[in-house]
């Protein structure tokens, strides 16, 4: 049984690789697409609101697609699309086929987002093992690697082909690896049961506000980071990048161990402190300005908000498939259509107080956690 996990364990890992490095590979690169297509704020900002509102339509899909094809065929369609995306990203000759295709990317994501996460809810239960904080560390750890990829990368070309090229490889690695190693099913049939389409309850709907917050903040530190270290903290093209790095790897640092701290000290006080943490060190960096405060101060985003939507996705999962599938898809359009938000803001005043929304958003979480009285569990899991 414990080499079942394992397999199964790194099968679903992999997918959220894929998404982290997938996500973060063209995320990295905005400053090369803003200037490439001569671009203003507020046109990035569209630009990244057509992967929002990709990810919002796509819910009725999702739910279709769910269920015709399951979370274990869905990931796998879903990873080789985002493949075609990155090539459609680099290979786009103008504003309105990028819009086209980010708005596919919307969609394919949000797929993706629901899949592996039904996947990651069903290997807990099935093994009643807690690693749903271990898999999203996985998803940080592969925006960790494609920004230092992008990094690299940029210090030896300019080319998004080249460099989209190199990723298309590495995810189709991923995809083939996944494949033959996921679970066949996504809950036990008890679960399933409750698995009729319904108004969302009060606490799925609190779920997803915290949800929409919670990766509007994560998104807004990956899309506008390295913009904000270029243009306002005064960074070196080489570094801008680094600033995606440092909250990945706080993440995955913070997430190795999230799954012992929900044991120690409850889901909802590991989400209230962690969301408090990122806006308090936010805005004391936007405060004092520079290059080393606001790494700092992403630094504490990372770790903040590490175990924020781990733990809600697992409380969504406790609701029942539709309420997972409905908090998954508002996170991914949170992840996706919250940034663009930031851009307008930062269009209409500077990106100091556009960063500035982004602390707020972290702050928000908090408000709707309070309106849950969250579950305690009636046992204890093996951690793994």
């Amino acid at each position: 049984m414990r080499n079942e996990f394992r397999r199964a364990q790194l099968a679903i890992a992999a997918l959220f690789c894929s998404l982290g490095f997938q996500y973060a590979s063209w995320a990295a690169r905005i400053p090369v697409i803003k200037t490439s297509l001569e671009l203003s704020p507020a046109e990035v900002g569209v630009l990244l609101l057509a992967t929002g509102v990709g990810a919002a339509a796509a819910f009725p899909l999702v739910s279709l697609l769910m269920k015709r094809l399951g979370s274990r065929r869905l990931a796998s369609i879903s990873c080789l699309g985002l493949i075609v995306v990155l090539a459609g990203i680099a290979a786009a000759p103008n504003y309105p086929v990028a819009l086209v295709v980010m708005l596919a990317d919307g969609v394919l994501v949000a797929c993706l987002n629901v899949a592996m996460n039904a996947q990651g809810a069903a290997l807990e239960v099935k093994f009643e093992r807690n690693t749903m904080a271990k898999l999203h560390a996985v998803f940080s750890g592969g925006t960790f690697v494609a920004a230092l990829l992008a990094s690299g990368i940029t210090t030896a070309t300019e080319s998004l082909s080249a460099h989209f090229g190199v990723a298309a490889v590495i995810l189709l690695a991923l995809t083939v690896f996944a494949w033959p190693r996921l679970l066949l099913e996504d809950l036990p049939a008890e679960e399933k049961k409750r698995g009729r389409l319904t108004l969302p309850s009060r606490v799925t709907a609190w779920l997803g506000l915290a949800m929409v917050f919670g990766t509007i903040t994560e998104g807004a530190m990956n899309d506008w980071s390295a913009l904000y270290l270029k243009e306002v903290a005064a960074a070196p093209a080489e570094l801008a990048p680094m600033g995606i790095a440092v909250v990945s790897a706080m993440m995955v640092l913070a997430r190795l161990f999230a799954d012992g701290w929900r044991a120690r000290w409850g889901d909802r006080r590991i989400v209230i402190t962690g969301a408090t943490l990122a806006a308090a060190g936010l805005a004391v960096a936007l405060l004092l300005g520079g290059l080393v405060p606001a790494l700092i101060g992403f630094a504490c985003v990372g770790l903040g908000m590490a175990a924020v939507t781990p733990c809600l996705y697992v409380a969504a999962a406790k609701e029942g498939p539709n309420a997972l599938t409905l908090v998954a898809t508002m996170g991914t359009t949170g992840l996706l259509a919250g940034p663009p938000v930031i851009g307008f803001i930062t269009d209409a005043t500077t990106l100091v107080w556009g960063m500035a929304a982004v602390a707020l958003s972290a702050l928000l979480v908090t408000a709707c956690v309070a309106q849950i009285r969250w579950h305690a569990r009636s046992e204890e899991k093996v951690l793994a």
